[in-house]
Parts: C-alpha cells; structure tokens; sequence
C-alpha cells in the first residue's frame, strides 16, 4: 500500500472543523495528530520553497494556528488524494474537491497533500518520526482485490 502526508491547515481546522472527521474518516490513515507548528518546523517542511517571495507569509500562515497531520494509505493514495483535495489554487478545483468546496483564497486553501510519492516519503518522515501505527482495517478485503 502506498501511503502520503495530508495537512488540514489552520484556516481548514478553525473554519472547517466539524468537516475534519468526515476528510479523515473517509480515508484509511495509519497516523493522525492535532498540533501547534513551531516556525522553524514549518521552515523545513516549506524549505523546497525557501526561495519563492511567498515564503515568509507561508511560514506565518502554518504557525498561525494548530493544524491536523494525517498518513493516508491506499493503492494510488498519493493521486487519489490530490483529486480529492483538487488544484492549489481553489479558483481552479472543481466543485466537490475540498479545496473546490471549502477555499476561496490560494494563500489560504485548506490542505496540503504530497505531490508524490517521494514527497510523502519525507514529509511523513518530518511529521511523523516515530513511523505510522502498524494496523489494517477489517474493511480492507471490502475494498481491495
């Protein structure tokens, strides 16, 4: 099973967090926390875009408030969770993406997911240190061939 790195970010936790179940429980997930992001953490987990001029504004945006940080798990997760999340910017997701339906602003869109496999590989390594919960759900022979 292919897992990746889903980030409700802090405007999706304030605005959205009655939502928050129905997006983690829809998926399998093999790591959840709630937490408060430290600047230099949101630094290294944004470092591949220390250079870009919105840099300091992302950092303070994902510092800004708790956040929920999640391992999702399943064949295809990494694309399956960007169709389910939808395009960066909101105005270019489709209706019934979460970015479609519940962001209006790109700097203030949500969620993040790994954009690859490699991606979630090393974001999940930063979020998660101490590895995944080792568990499957009794759904899975529902699910999968």
């Amino acid at each position: 099973m292919e897992q990746t790195f889903i980030m409700i970010k802090p405007d999706g936790v304030q605005r959205n967090l009655g939502l928050c179940g129905n997006w983690v429980c829809g998926n399998e997930f093999s790591g959840l926390k709630l937490l408060s992001v430290e600047r230099g953490f949101a630094e290294k987990h944004y470092e591949d875009l220390s250079s870009k001029p919105f840099f300091n504004g992302l950092v303070e945006y994902i510092i800004s408030g708790p956040v929920v940080a999640m391992i999702w798990e399943g064949k295809n997760v990494v694309t399956t969770g960007r169709k389910i999340i939808g395009a960066t910017n909101p105005s270019d997701s489709a209706p019934g993406t979460i970015r479609g339906d519940f962001a209006v602003d790109i700097g203030r869109n949500v969620i993040h997911g790994s954009d690859s496999v490699g991606s979630a590989r090393k974001e999940i390594a930063l979020w998660f240190p101490e590895g995944p919960v080792a568990w499957s759900s009794s759904l899975n022979h529902w699910i999968y061939e």
